[in-house]
């Protein structure tokens, strides 16, 4: 059995939805597909889910959502009317988008949760009503009767162990196409609550474990993964193959294609991904497997940055001397519900570094008053223009050199590195730049590595 899921590029037209399902009846393996909401059909569009967060964002003002609701289910109706579905098998997608406001929600944040993951709900209808129009044998499957229990904050939920249990106790016929949507899951509660933002990819690795699947095929609208981003760095290599944790390292940097919480359920399960593009489902795509038996080709397998970080940086002379110095400062950033990226340290420095975009200038100035007067360092600085490049590869373990010949392209450009910090399983290596060199380091390592001897 083969899991499929597809993206919001996938499928956010006529055209688009026919190019999927072809793609799920050429193999009957392809059992289990997983929506994602209408994504944009063209550069200035607006996607489903945004437009469901401002409908919830005029409902919890108390102002009328009806114009919006009109607006989201017209793109269905466009994609029904593709496939010449009559309007009545549609009017119960309204009925539904009409009657959000009429139901009871714990606070505004699970309001906000349920209106978004209405987008993959009214897609995964939608598609099994087509499949079905077609003389598929196909079947919507909602979240809660199969079983997908989360825990955690409304808009921020995490599977529950017990999920795979009863997933592995569904029953389905050998010849049906089950539709899930994408995206969320149900409280023992019963409220809705959804995943992080792109979450269809966790449902897809859930299902995947959950059925015992072969392997987890996840359509987007790229032909691979490549081993730098595009934008960067002119026509990058494509990556055949990588492991789980490459692809979750890199993922953390900046590999947006998939979802690096959606490894966890497919590790865990030890099933394979294959990374697909829709319109050319013939290209084999990027398998992502296992550690066990995976033999690299290259020594780096992929280069990834990301510019959304800040650090803080104090200085304090005999800070390896100081018995609980770490802990005061996690207290601090306890107390503020902050988590940290890193914390590289010295002898009597230490720096912070932290997802820029979870902070405001007013949070960064309570944090570091506290820090101040805590901790009473020497020297204390905020540095707002952080970047973090990651580099990746199974190949770089126990290899003399690597360090050497990824600072020599990046000091030939006149580069100066922040920080520098091997992971201990010795298949990443993270450097710290100012933003604004980010992308020209990328590119110096990347001809490094890939271009010498083209």
């Amino acid at each position: 059995m083969k899991v499929v899921k597809f993206g919001g590029s996938s499928l956010a037209s006529g055209p688009a939805v026919e190019n999927a399902l072809n793609i799920i009846t050429a193999e009957s393996e392809r059992q289990v597909v997983v929506t994602s909401a209408p994504g944009k059909r063209f550069d200035s569009d607006i996607k489903v889910t945004d437009l469901l967060i401002k409908y919830a964002h005029e409902v919890n003002h108390g102002r009328d959502g009806s114009a919006i609701a009109e607006q989201i289910f017209q793109r269905y109706v466009e994609i029904g009317q593709y496939f010449h579905l009559p309007i009545e098998d549609l009017l119960p997608l309204k009925d539904i988008l009409l009657g959000l406001p009429k139901q009871t929600y714990p606070n505004k944040n699970y309001l906000l949760a349920a209106f978004k993951a209405h987008g993959e709900r009214l897609n995964a209808k939608l598609i099994a009503k087509i499949l079905q129009s077609q003389g598929v044998k196909a079947r919507y499957v909602d979240p809660k009767d199969a079983g997908i229990i989360v825990t955690g904050t409304p808009n921020n939920a995490s599977v529950s162990p017990e999920s795979y249990q009863l997933l592995d106790n569904f029953s389905y016929e050998a010849d049906e196409k089950l539709i899930f949507p994408g995206f969320y899951g149900y409280t023992l509660a019963g409220h809705i609550a959804t995943f992080s933002r792109g979450g269809s990819d966790i449902t897809g690795a859930i299902l995947a474990r959950g059925f015992h699947a072969d392997l987890y095929e996840n359509f987007t609208d790229v032909d691979a993964i490549f081993s730098a981003n595009p934008k960067v760095v002119d026509d990058p290599q494509p990556i055949h193959t990588m492991t789980y944790r490459e692809m979750r390292e890199l993922s953390y940097a900046g590999f947006s294609v998939f979802h690096d919480e959606a490894l966890i359920p497919a590790i865990q399960g030890q099933i394979p991904i294959n990374v697909k593009n829709t319109r050319h489902p013939e290209k084999r795509g990027t398998m992502i497997v296992p550690e066990k038996g995976f033999k690299p080709e290259t020594i780096i397998t992929g280069i990834a940055s990301g510019k959304h970080f800040g650090a803080l940086y104090l200085h304090k002379y005999l800070l390896n001397k100081e018995v609980g110095f770490t802990l005061r400062i996690l207290r601090i950033l306890n107390k503020y519900k902050l988590s940290y990226e890193h914390m590289p340290t010295g002898i009597d420095d230490l720096t912070i570094i932290f997802d820029r975009d979870t902070l405001n200038d007013e949070l960064i100035d309570e944090l570091c008053n506290d820090i101040q007067t805590e901790i009473s360092p020497d020297h204390l600085d905020w540095i707002s223009d952080y970047a973090i490049i990651m580099l990746v590869g199974e190949g770089m373990r126990d290899r003399i050199g690597v360090m050497r010949d990824i600072a020599l392209p990046v000091a030939r450009e006149g580069i100066s590195l922040r920080m520098v910090n091997q992971g201990a399983s010795e298949i990443s290596i993270m450097l710290g730049t100012e933003a604004k060199d980010a992308d020209r380091a990328v590119a110096a390592i990347y001809d490094y590595f890939f271009k010498q001897g083209e």
